[in-house]
C-alpha cells in the first residue's frame, strides 16, 4: 500500500478523502466508496497501488479514439474499484467486485510497450483510472520521459486539484459523458452530470479529448437529450469527436439492447452541430 494523495486528517483518526466528488469521511479502517482507498490508523492508503487486473495491447481505436494516432495500438492496463456503481456496467467484473491482481514493475511496462513498434505508450483503463491515481501519475510520468504516449479512459468523475495535476503528464483522454441528464447519473451511476461537464471543460482546453455516450433505450435515447449535449460538446469544440455506442444488457440491467435505428438517428441530431460523430457496438 502507498499513502494516498489529497485527504485530510480529522479527530478520532477518521479522514476525509478529497480524490472525487464523493468525498467520503472514513473513520479507522474503513475503505471508501471506491473500494480503493483504506483509512489505516488515521493514514489513507491506496489499495491498488502497482495492482494489475487486466493488461492487452489494444488497437488506439478501442478506447475508443480515433483522432489520436489513428492506426496504432496502445498498452492497456487496469486495476479494480471504481467512483461509480454503473447499473449496467460493462466491466463489472474488476470495476465492482474484487478481482485477481498481479504486479508489474514500470520498467518491465515500458520495456513491452516498446517491442510493438505500433505501440505509442500506455492506456489507464477497462475500470476506472482517477482511483488509481497515485499509480497512474507515477506510471505516466515515466512512460513520458520515454517519450510515450499516456492516455486515460474515465468517467471524468474527479476533483479539480488532482485533475490539474494528472494533465501534466496525460495526453488524451475519452471521456465518457453517460447521459445529459442528472437523474440519470443520480440513479444509474451514484455520481453527478457537473462534474463531469466541468471535468471534460478542463480536459479540452489541455489534451486530446474524446466522448463517448451509450445510448440506453428510454434512460438517455431522447433525441433532445442528445441536441443539448452536442450542442454543449461544439459550446467548447465543435470538432471534438462524439461516440454513440450501443447498448447490451449486463451486470445489474435488462433493458433490452439498443435498436440500430435508434443509433442511426440520434447521429443524425448530433450531426447538426458536431463534425465527429461515430457509432460504436455496431
Amino acid at each position: 500500500m502507498v499513502e494516498a494523495k489529497y485527504y485530510e486528517k480529522l479527530e478520532g483518526k477518521k479522514v476525509r478523502c478529497k480524490l472525487c466528488p464523493h468525498g467520503c469521511i472514513l473513520p479507522q479502517g474503513s475503505t471508501g466508496f471506491c473500494r480503493a482507498r483504506k483509512n489505516v490508523d488515521g493514514v489513507l492508503f491506496s489499495l491498488n497501488y502497482g495492482c494489475i487486473s487486466s493488461i492487452a495491447f489494444d488497437p488506439i481505436e478501442k478506447k475508443p479514439l480515433y483522432h489520436f494516432y489513428p492506426g496504432s495500438s496502445i498498452l492497456s492496463i487496469g486495476t479494480f474499484g471504481c467512483s461509480f456503481r454503473c447499473l449496467h456496467c460493462q466491466n463489472f467484473e474488476i470495476s465492482q467486485l474484487t478481482p485477481n491482481v498481479f504486479e508489474v514493475e514500470t520498467e518491465k511496462l515500458i520495456a513491452l510497450a516498446k517491442k510493438d513498434p505500433k505501440c505509442i505508450g500506455i492506456a489507464f483503463t477497462y475500470n476506472e483510472p482517477t482511483i488509481w491515481f497515485e499509480y497512474v501519475m507515477d506510471v505516466a510520468k515515466a512512460f513520458k520521459q520515454e517519450g510515450l504516449k499516456t492516455v486515460l479512459v474515465t468517467n471524468g468523475y474527479l476533483n479539480e486539484e488532482p485533475l490539474n495535476d494528472l494533465l501534466e503528464v496525460i495526453d488524451a483522454a475519452n471521456i465518457d459523458v453517460k447521459a445529459f441528464n442528472d437523474e440519470f447519473y443520480k440513479k444509474v451511476c451514484s455520481g453527478d452530470l457537473e462534474t463531469v461537464k466541468r471535468f471534460v471543460e478542463i480536459c479540452a482546453k489541455k489534451i486530446h479529448i474524446e466522448i463517448t455516450t451509450l445510448i440506453i433505450p428510454t434512460l438517455n435515447d431522447r433525441d433532445e437529450e442528445i441536441e443539448n449535449l452536442a450542442k454543449w460538446i461544439a459550446s467548447i469544440d465543435d470538432r471534438i469527436p462524439l461516440h454513440l455506442t450501443r447498448y447490451f444488457p449486463r451486470y445489474k440491467m435488462t433493458l433490452p439492447p439498443t435498436p440500430k435505428e435508434t443509433l442511426m438517428r440520434l447521429r443524425e441530431v448530433a450531426k447538426n452541430y458536431l463534425v465527429n460523430v461515430y457509432l460504436g457496438n455496431i
